[in-house]
C-alpha cells in the first residue's frame, strides 16, 4: 500500500499545487504516494455550509467550529484509520527531520488545514490531533505547510528520488546541516572549488564534508549543535 495523504481544507482547488510536479509529482504517477483532498465545507451547517463562527469571549476574526472539523476527520479516518490526525498550526510543536521519517514509516496522515483565527480547542482535544509548526511565524492558512510536510515525507519514500544516497547526506540526516555544494566550473569569479574535494582522496573528502557541517551548524544552529553535543560518545 503506498503512502496516502489526506488533506482537509476549505480551499481544495490548490491541490496538488507543487505537489503534481517535478519528483513528487513523478512518485505520485508511480504510486508511491497518493493524495485525497477532501472540501471542509462539506461537513458545513446550513444553507451556506457555514464552517465558522464568532470567538466566546469575544475578539476579532472567526474560528472553525469543532462539529465541523470533527466531521471531516471522523470521514477521513474511516478510509485511513491508522494515519495520525495532524492540524497544522503556529502554536504547534516544530516540524523535525525525525519525525518526518517516522510519518514515512506509517501508512500516511490526515492534514487539517486551518483558517480563520484557528479551530476550536475541543476539536483537538476530542480527536486527538498532533498539532505542527513549520516555524515561529504565521501563514494565512495550513495548505502551504500541509504541503511542505508531504513533499518531506515523500521525498524520503524508496524510489522518489533519483539517487538513493541523497537523503542520506543532506542537512538533519545526523543532526546536522549539510556541508557546502560545488561543482563545475572549477573557478568562478575567484573563487575556486576546495582542493580537497577535486584530489580524489575519498576519506579526506568524508572528513572536510563532516568537520564543514559541523562548523555550520555551531554556527547557524545552536540549539542543533547542543543537541549533537550531547549524542558524541
Amino acid at each position: 500500500m503506498s503512502w496516502r495523504a489526506t488533506v482537509l481544507t476549505l480551499f481544495p482547488e490548490m491541490f496538488p499545487g507543487p505537489l503534481g510536479v517535478s519528483l513528487t509529482g513523478k512518485a505520485r504517477g508511480k504510486n508511491l504516494w497518493s493524495l485525497d483532498v477532501r472540501d471542509i465545507r462539506a461537513h458545513g451547517l446550513g444553507k451556506h455550509r457555514s464552517v465558522d463562527d464568532t470567538p466566546a469571549g469575544g475578539g476579532p476574526g472567526m474560528v472553525m467550529r469543532a462539529d465541523v472539523a470533527c466531521a471531516a476527520i471522523d470521514t477521513a479516518r474511516a478510509s485511513n484509520p491508522d494515519a495520525p490526525a495532524i492540524y497544522l498550526s503556529p502554536r504547534g510543536a516544530a516540524l523535525t527531520q525525525t519525525r518526518v521519517r517516522q510519518l514515512k514509516d506509517g501508512p500516511g496522515a490526515i492534514l487539517l488545514c486551518g483558517r480563520f483565527e484557528g479551530l476550536d480547542q475541543r476539536a483537538v482535544e476530542a480527536r486527538n490531533l498532533e498539532e505542527i509548526s513549520l516555524g515561529d511565524f504565521v501563514l494565512a492558512g495550513g495548505e502551504i505547510a500541509a504541503m511542505a510536510l508531504i513533499e518531506a515525507v515523500v521525498r524520503l519514500i524508496p524510489g522518489a528520488l533519483g539517487d538513493a544516497a541523497s537523503p542520506t547526506e543532506e542537512s538533519f540526516s545526523e543532526g546536522l546541516l549539510e556541508y557546502p555544494q560545488f561543482t563545475r566550473p572549477q573557478s568562478f569569479e575567484n573563487r575556486d572549488i576546495p582542493a580537497v574535494l577535486t584530489g580524489g582522496n575519498h576519506a579526506e573528502i568524508a572528513k572536510w564534508r563532516h568537520a564543514q557541517a559541523q562548523a555550520l551548524t555551531r554556527a547557524r544552529r545552536p540549539d542543533l549543535w547542543a543537541l549533537f553535543e550531547k549524542k558524541k560518545p
